[in-house]
């Protein structure tokens, strides 16, 4: 996968709700959404640029739940499920009547 630049990230964040809050989608294997925390500039170990988004310090981190399954999906950290039809219960015969 190629990396994400902040160009990326900008042409992605434009069409989005400006009022929309920031989450997390953290752990494929178990995906959960926390609450997203300062975004910290630096450099990597070849002095290229990079943006960091993090979580917040203790005080303020926040686990908000289990990440919607739709999210999960389209993230294809999971396959799409469908519930297993219903059956239609049957009556038993009583014994004594």
């Amino acid at each position: 996968m190629p990396d994400t630049t902040v160009g990326d990230l900008l042409d992605q964040l434009s069409a989005c709700d400006r009022d929309a809050v920031v989450q997390l989608a953290l752990n494929p294997d178990f995906p959960m959404a926390h609450r997203a925390g300062p975004v910290t500039a630096a450099h990597d170990e070849k002095d290229r640029p990079v943006l960091l988004l993090t979580e917040p310090d203790e005080d303020e981190a926040e686990q908000f739940g289990p990440l919607l399954p739709a999210v999960a999906v389209a993230l294809t950290w999971h396959a799409p499920t469908e519930a297993p039809p219903r059956r239609r219960r049957g009556t038993r015969p009583s014994g004594g009547q």
